[in-house]
């Protein structure tokens, strides 16, 4: 069942946003050569306690860290260790909080001190394309009309999105109905409605758009692999234009730091 938030509700995803971008600029500040990825995660876990808020990510099913930290051909939940982040990397860092009882859920990738053309290209079309969703997260479309603006910028672009993983209603639960391809898969596609909120989160691939998952049992890989990209914004689809709850210039005004 999909659930509409409410006024109170949607100002309660409205703050919960807010402290979720803050602490991923400031995790994506700290991503430097020679950077470990627990150290990061650490670090993570220290602003996520600033704001006064939890992660929405640690023992979630079991998961051990408090931030997903992807390097490279690694696609999504990644689980942070001694690994040393090196110059011309690339990390895709996920942050999902709980501040009074409601989750903000972004993520963004970004060079570690530099890349190459190709992989600085795969940032940037990913990040539209998560802009083209957004879009199209508008009252009186449907679901599919987001994955189909995504799916369609990212392969005019040369790259393929990837299909397992999808994003996702979002509110008091992490994972909430509807789910929101980055493709359009031919099911029937729920009409968006004032007051839904979910996450965009285009997952892209440089190569093919398979992927396999690491006997960690969470470390998802492109099989070819070459590198991949994610971006995600929460987003409230409004009567009017949507709003991105997860805006790195949302200020935290009335959620000071702790």
């Amino acid at each position: 069942m999909i659930i509409l938030k409410n006024g109170r509700e949607i100002d309660a995803m409205r703050a919960a946003g807010a402290v979720a971008s803050a602490v991923l600029h400031d995790v994506a500040a700290a991503v430097v050569p020679g950077i470990t990825t627990r150290a990061l995660d650490e670090f993570a876990a220290a602003r996520i306690k600033n704001y006064g808020a939890r992660s929405a990510f640690l023992n979630y099913q079991g998961y051990p860290c408090h931030m997903c930290i992807s390097v490279n051909e690694e696609v999504v939940h990644g689980i942070a260790g001694d690994r040393r982040l090196e110059y011309g990397d690339i990390a895709s860092l996920d942050v999902g909080v709980v501040y009074h009882d409601f989750i903000g859920d972004t993520a963004c990738t970004v060079p570690v001190g530099g890349c190459d053309l190709r992989a600085q290209r795969l940032m940037d079309v990913t990040e539209q394309a998560l802009h083209e969703g957004i879009a199209q997260a508008v009252a009186g479309n449907r679901v599919a009309d987001i994955s189909r603006a995504v799916q369609t910028f990212v392969e005019k672009n040369g790259f393929s999105v990837v299909r397992e993983f999808v994003g996702h209603g979002v509110g008091r639960s992490m994972h909430e109905a509807p789910q929101v391809p980055n493709y359009v898969d031919g099911k029937p596609s729920p009409r968006l409605r004032a007051g839904m909120t979910i996450a965009i989160e285009p997952m892209v691939n440089a190569g093919g758009p398979a992927v396999k998952v690491l006997s960690d049992r969470w470390t998802v890989v492109t099989q070819d692999g070459q590198v991949s990209a994610h971006f995600e914004h929460t987003v409230l689809v409004t009567d009017g234009e949507p709003e991105i709850l997860t805006c790195s210039a949302k200020m935290l005004s009335g959620h000071p730091q702790r």
